[in-house]
């Protein structure tokens, strides 16, 4: 393979001969799935479509969660309205999905509370919490009323509860405990909320009380329809479903961005360069560079970036001539190549020949990024060059080429082209850097799990009519085996967050050869509906035993058992179904039966309470209904301390 380094020689381009390699054993980084090295394992494939399953988790979003539980629901919406105010009046613009979240919410029947920061110094006028009420209002074309965040702010939920019209909260801009993710100021923020729905992506690399502190406080935290657009364009960057795939990138500042380089490296066919990091590069191949050009901090980065390029068969393609100015002809432009640029003269643009074989190279392609600006640090100017390249983007977007552009002033050259965009555009740039560095998305982080597979049930289990079992928290999967075992006429379902104790069950099941018993990594407290709602049979018993107590975690994400999970078990269980409950710990099935009796919808009763109506409340089951002990049930018995347990019972439907 061949690195073709496009400098500003006048004889042509400049080819080296590169060995090709690739290099196997940075898996996460490369992760690319060529012709020469097939893959024997088709989950593997789809697990290097990710830049990181911990940076780009799959989430809960709106479009997923239940609709019937957002009735009379109290929903606390982030927004980002500093993008809203902006683009407005622009085509392809947030706006509309921002506005159709708030629009779904409403209608749904949830009582809304908007938050936001904001901040444009053109306009104080638009800084005024009245007048971004009126704005909102007219969009949405409904009652937007503006509140001060106050010690009353709960009370004033409560009392307006019933009512249609939304709430929006004061500038958060004005508050350090924001940007501090302050705890007190998060539980102040989402007092009385029910939903949180996280409507602004382009705020996830930040950490704030309004969109990592809050989520400690709500029952379910999900992405909205904006954001979750958000993550899909990130997820575009990086998947590698069309070849040649290669990534403009302008500006300067490579030492900045020398992991996302080195990232899209591993990603990309080729690297082409329109701005002040090409001269990093070219000084780092030996070329003659003006040194006020030379960037000193950038020298190891661009050096690391060629040795990368080399080793992965990628082109770095740059400038071959620049139009440059003279500070003494102000109005004087000319054309210098690359490598001979005169003393007193500054680049302010690509040159004609470089924009040639750019776009000649580039209508190759298959798959494109335009990230940063054709923009030299020398220039105010706005560049011809970045328009030619804007239009022949735009032009292979028709043709069946993926093109995606990244920042405010490269989106702002494909404004207006068309009433249909068939282009990407992401124009904040900071969240997309950051992502490509690796950097951790802690707004995104914060959101519920969703389980990110479609199970086939008729894979799993030989006779899906049977009733199901789900041992939430099933450890090391011995009761639940055990179970499987007794149990042929049962389906069981062990939910465990630990992925290595799943890994070494599914072991267990498939060396046994056990048809009635399955195990997944998730994390129940927020998948559990949308995994077991597609289960063809009946929910006839669940059970959470030894949950951790987690004490010194307060916060309601913390719990096992919590509001969304308990909603769901009430929903989904058939009914006379079962819910079984123990512990060693006293205080953590007292907490467990009252989160039930809170939130199980009246469907739940304990099920001594029916048998004996002189019971008390802190009589519990003496022996395990089921005959079969968990490790941990044993040990705590072997050691002569007591168990406590619980068994409840979904009611049936009165006729």
């Amino acid at each position: 393979m061949k690195l073709e380094c496009v400098v500003g020689h006048s004889s042509g381009a400049l080819n080296l001969d590169l060995a090709d390699h690739v290099d196997l054993h940075s898996f996460r980084e490369e992760c690319a799935v060529r012709s020469s090295y097939p893959n024997k394992n088709p989950l593997l494939a789809e697990a290097c479509d990710g830049r990181d399953s911990d940076i780009l988790p799959h989430v809960q979003t709106l479009k997923n969660f239940p609709a019937e539980e957002l009735i009379g629901k109290v929903v606390m919406v982030r927004l980002d309205v500093t993008v809203l105010l902006r683009e407005q009046k622009k085509q392809q613009s947030p706006v509309a999905r921002v506005i159709s979240t708030i629009k779904y919410l409403h209608k749904a029947g949830a009582k809304l509370i908007l938050i936001s920061s904001w901040s444009l110094r053109a306009n104080l006028q638009l800084l005024k919490l009245e007048y971004v009420a009126e704005f909102l209002s007219s969009e949405l074309e409904l009652k937007v009323i503006p509140v001060e965040l106050g010690s009353g702010l709960e009370q004033y939920v409560l009392e307006d509860r019933h009512k249609s019209d939304i709430l929006l909260l004061e500038n958060l801009s004005q508050f350090k405990q924001e940007q501090a993710n302050c705890s007190e100021f998060a539980r102040r923020l989402s007092s009385g909320v029910d939903i949180f729905v996280n409507d602004a992506f382009f705020q996830s690399h930040k950490i704030l009380a309004s969109n990592v502190g809050i989520t400690g406080f709500c029952y379910a935290s999900i992405a909205g329809f904006h954001f979750e657009e958000g993550m899909s364009q990130l997820k575009k960057i990086i998947e590698m479903n069309k070849r040649p795939y290669f990534a403009i990138v302008g500006g300067a500042n490579l030492a900045g961005k020398a992991a996302a380089l080195q990232f899209l490296a591993s990603r990309c066919d080729g690297l082409v360069f329109v701005g002040d990091a090409a001269f990093q590069i070219m000084h780092a191949f030996g070329l003659a560079v003006p040194m006020v050009l030379v960037e000193q901090e950038s020298l190891e980065a661009a050096h690391m970036l060629v040795e990368t390029a080399k080793s992965k068969g990628v082109q770095l393609v740059l400038p071959k001539d620049f139009w440059c100015l003279n500070d003494h002809y102000p109005s004087q432009m000319k054309i210098f190549p690359a490598n001979h640029i005169m003393d007193g003269w500054k680049p302010v643009d690509v040159g004609p020949n470089t924009l040639e074989e750019m776009i000649s190279m580039l209508s190759r392609c298959k798959k494109i990024l335009f990230i940063g600006a054709v923009k030299f640090s020398s220039s105010n100017q706005e560049s011809a060059g970045e328009s030619k390249l804007a239009a022949m983007l735009y032009n292979l977007s028709q043709k069946n080429c993926d093109v995606i552009v990244v920042g405010k002033q490269a989106c702002e050259t494909f404004v207006g082209k068309s009433s249909h965009v068939t282009v990407d555009l992401i124009e904040n740039a900071s969240i997309v850097w950051e992502f490509l560095k690796g950097r951790k998305l802690h707004g995104l982080l914060a959101l519920d799990r969703a389980y990110p597979f479609e199970l086939n049930w008729d894979a799993i289990y030989a006779n899906t009519t049977l009733p199901l079992v789900v041992d939430v928290g099933s450890g090391n999967g011995l009761f639940l085996s055990r179970m499987a075992k007794m149990r042929k006429d049962w389906n069981f379902l062990g939910m465990e967050i630990n992925e290595k104790l799943v890994s070494r069950c599914l072991d267990h099941v498939s060396q046994s050869g056990m048809t009635n018993g399955y195990f997944i990594a998730a994390n129940a407290t927020s998948t559990f509906r949308s995994i077991v709602s597609s289960y063809p049979g009946d929910l006839v018993l669940v059970s959470i035993q030894c949950p951790n107590p987690d004490f010194n975690k307060t916060e309601h994400r913390w719990r096992m058992v919590q509001r969304s999970l308990v909603e769901a078990l009430a929903d989904l269980l058939a009914s006379d179904g079962k819910v079984f409950l123990q512990s060693d710990v006293k205080e953590v099935v007292v907490r467990m039966r009252e989160e039930f009796m809170k939130y199980g919808k009246g469907k739940l009763t304990v099920m001594h309470d029916l048998e004996d109506s002189t019971s008390h409340r802190d009589e519990w089951l003496k022996e395990n209904p089921f005959g079969i002990r968990s490790d941990w049930e044993q040990h705590v018995i072997d050691r002569g301390a007591p168990m406590y347990r619980l068994l409840l019972l979904k009611s049936s439907p009165s006729g």
